[in-house]
């Protein structure tokens, strides 16, 4: 029996045990849409742009550890995408995008609304596909799940010209894949698992430094064994955030530019560093010749592009982390009632107490960390988080203490604005019952806000938390620190009529760019102001057990900073702590 292209991509992907999708609909992918139109096993999720629908499937890959599907027609709908699959490639995310194309006899010819996909997306994507076979088609799908869920994760693109769609085939969905070329290493070799042993029995001053490879081989466990175990700190990259708790006692929190005080001289003092599943993101590092001076480095990863690249390692093990630690964790000799680094401990201990992130919030002034704070309290660290991208991003770092993996969701290395909200949307249609926080800047959000019309129509209760200084924040931090002041094109409430050399806000500045609670209730979902601290407790309980959206407008100080902060360039233990210091 014949089924249509159409038909053989919507039976794959219920092989491929998929039940959302997130798409936007266009001409070269109307077979498609015909097809889901009866199909009950698969919720398709209306977003209002195409680049609100990669990043809610970014969103829902994150959360949950299955690849996020999307969908858009060819032209103007693939390329809407890039921006999403650029997000997903920096960061190892697994999604499947799956956009129309003109038909396969008008390729190359510019027809209405042909684009390149595949050669657009080929810097941007692990693999993509130009389907000119329906035979293919099953075999495409199989391979495309397979390619972005195994090895290092990442974003696969199939480009489905629409008579493909149309044309018909026996519908025969492989069992395995082969793929000769692609051949992922993931058991570790066993002679530099004994040499890491060794050397983290050697070490004095050990730091493990934990990224998003943990998070995805699902080896949190086996992380937190081995630190444990070994009685060694961990400080965690954006990415890996949740691997390892952080209220434990061995936590350093995030290393870095917008780091703690204490990963960063952690780092600086250790004599090994343990790197597992992380690829030293030059935001981390900093001056790369001073970064970790006095330590051996052991480093694994499943990616060998990515060992010895920017940073060069002692001990590189090449191999899927969870599997690499299940199988150093039991050579490691247990430290426990040794206090083979109390020292370093104290150490530490008297760091973090000195830390500008410890300090009380200052009483009759909202700000950001307090807010985030209390999410973090009324949530009890359970709620999963998205970001966009600034200095609610890093705030967000900061002051959420994250105690479980695939809870916080933010774009690291990329750093695209727009992604945090409709990648809540993701978050949330993938954990229906959890309690789902964007954590917003006023500037990020208005880049995909007209998504708010996908959480009303859609159901999803996602809470947006906007800490809304009326400034593209963190570019006027760099121009208030590095620039005297000289605020050029980020405060967002500027008028044409404005002095050109208005660098504060005036009697005339409009109070609100626009107005975040008429515009959520404009769409259907709930608005509440906070402009005090006493209000954001009663606010956050408001929203948390409303059944609608919720936009929090916290009207935050204006000028109010990240820190710590490392110059750009500059070694991570010499950091800007405060205005005066």
């Amino acid at each position: 029996m014949k089924i249509t292209g159409a038909e053989i991509f919507v039976k794959s992907l219920l092989e491929e045990d998929v039940d959302k999708i997130f798409g936007y609909p266009g001409g070269a992918v109307i077979p498609i849409y015909d097809v889901l139109y009866d199909e009950q096993n698969i919720e398709h999720i209306l977003t209002r742009h195409e680049q609100g629908a990669v990043h809610a499937a970014d969103g829902y890959a994150r959360s949950t550890g299955k690849p996020g599907v999307c969908i858009a027609t060819s032209g103007p709908g693939a390329t809407n995408l890039v921006t999403g699959l650029a997000t997903a490639y920096m960061d190892s995310i697994p999604i499947v995008a799956i956009t129309g194309q003109v038909p396969t006899n008008m390729l190359g010819t510019d027809a209405f609304q042909e684009a390149d996909t595949t050669g657009i997306t080929l810097p941007i994507t692990k693999h993509n596909y130009l389907v000119q076979d329906v035979e293919d088609l099953a075999r495409i799908i199989k391979e495309a799940f397979h390619i972005a869920t195994t090895g290092r994760p990442g974003p696969v693109l199939i480009d489905l010209p629409k008579d493909i769609q149309i044309e018909e085939a026996e519908f025969d969905y492989p069992d395995k894949v082969d793929l000769p070329g692609y051949k992922p290493h993931y058991s570790g070799h066993y002679k530099q698992i004994e040499l890491a042993t060794q050397k983290i029995e050697e070490a004095e001053k050990p730091v493990i430094y934990a990224g998003g490879g943990v998070i995805a081989s699902g080896a949190a466990e086996e992380l937190r064994e081995l630190a444990y175990k070994a009685q060694i700190p961990v400080t965690t990259s954006l990415m890996g955030l949740g691997s390892f708790p952080e209220s434990d006692e061995l936590s350093l929190g995030m290393p870095g530019m917008h780091g703690t005080e204490y990963a960063n001289y952690a780092l600086s003092e250790a004599d090994l560093l343990i790197a597992i599943g992380t690829r030293f993101d030059d935001r981390v590092t900093g001056k790369l010749d001073t970064f970790v001076p006095e330590a051996e480095i052991v480093h694994i990863d499943i990616d060998p592009a990515e060992v010895s690249k920017r940073v060069v390692v002692d001990v590189p093990i090449v191999g899927d982390v969870k599997q690499v630690l299940s199988k150093l964790n039991p050579m490691v000799e247990d430290m426990v009632d040794q206090k083979r680094h109390d020292d370093w401990m104290d150490k530490i201990r008297t760091w973090k107490q000195e830390s500008v992130l410890n300090q009380d919030f200052p009483e009759g002034i909202l700000t950001p960390g307090e807010v985030i704070s209390q999410i973090c309290e009324l949530t009890n660290g359970e709620a999963l988080i998205t970001t966009e991208v600034g200095q609610n991003q890093m705030w967000a770092a900061q002051y959420y203490q994250y105690s479980k993996p695939r809870s916080f969701m933010s774009s690291g290395g990329l750093g695209t604005m727009g992604y945090g909200f409709p990648a809540a949307l993701g978050v949330q249609a993938g954990n229906l019952e959890e309690t789902v926080f964007c954590i917003a800047g006023d500037g990020s959000f208005q880049m995909n806000l007209q998504e708010l019309a996908t959480a009303v129509s859609c159901e999803l209760p996602v809470n947006i938390a906007i800490l809304n200084n009326h400034y593209l924040g963190m570019v006027r931090q760099w121009q208030g620190l590095f620039y005297e002041k000289r605020y050029s094109a980020t405060c967002l409430r500027k008028r044409k009529s404005c002095p050109d050399d208005c660098c504060e806000p005036g009697e005339d500045c409009p109070e609100m760019t626009p107005d975040f609670v008429k515009l959520a209730e404009s769409f259907g979902a709930l608005g509440i102001r906070v402009t005090k601290p006493e209000e954001i407790k009663p606010a956050l309980e408001k929203a948390i057990a409303s059944p609608k959206p919720v936009v929090l407008d916290f009207i935050i100080v204006e000028e109010e900073n990240v820190f710590p902060m490392v110059p750009a360039g500059g070694a991570i233990d010499n950091m800007i702590l405060g205005e005066d210091n």
